[in-house]
């Protein structure tokens, strides 16, 4: 799934692909802004990303799909 990460005062945001559901994501973003703590996420391919909960500006958690393989219909 894909998250977007914006950050105050930052013009790019940071893009990354994770296993998690959108659940679990929702609640690790949520604690990190109300105790002001870093949030700490782990991409698909087990890169840390760490942002201050409090320069977080936004974050997108983007919808659960299931990939699609080879040349079938749509």
């Amino acid at each position: 799934m894909e998250i977007k990460i914006g950050v105050q005062n930052v013009g790019r945001e940071i893009v990354l692909e994770s296993d998690q559901d959108a659940e679990t994501l929702a609640k690790t973003v949520g604690e990190a802004i109300n105790a002001g703590t870093q949030l700490r996420l782990k991409d698909d391919k087990g890169r840390l990303i760490i942002v201050p909960g409090n320069a977080l500006a936004y974050v997108e958690i983007g919808a659960e799909e299931v990939r699609r393989v080879g040349f079938g219909q749509f």
